[in-house]
């Protein structure tokens, strides 16, 4: 009769725990970032704000020769053929690290406007 009393009781929680939908925190294992320079041909330039990024994919200091100021966890965005052309030096949004880059094709000029040595390319999280 105890293992009766049990089984049911096990179903019971099993079908309760599955009927409830555990609320997720959006963006919880995604950066956070900001676009802090908006380059010419999309040289842009991307600051971590949130998030532990490995430090050797970013620069730790970066400092925009043409203006002198500096950003922190900087790098320069490699996935420039996905990225969103209506966003604004100064947004913030959530990304992922991409572990290869896209391999799509999109025309970029040459015009130079100077980004960090290393980059990174990126995915925008939902």
């Amino acid at each position: 009769m105890k293992s009766k009393v049990f089984f049911l009781g096990f179903l019971l929680s099993v079908w309760l725990c599955s009927a409830c939908k555990r609320e997720e925190l959006p963006h919880s294992s995604c950066f956070k970032g900001r676009l802090a320079v908006k380059g010419i041909c999309m040289n842009y330039v991307i600051e971590v704000i949130e998030g532990q990024v490995d430090s050797s994919q970013v620069e730790k200091l970066w400092k925009n020769p043409m203006t002198g100021k500096t950003y922190t966890q900087a790098f320069a965005l490699r996935s420039i053929c996905s990225f969103p052309e209506n966003m604004k030096e100064g947004d913030e949004f959530h990304f992922n690290i991409a572990a290869l880059p896209e391999d799509k094709m999109c025309a970029q000029c040459k015009a130079y406007s100077p980004v960090p040595s290393r980059g990174l390319s990126i995915k925008l999280c939902d």
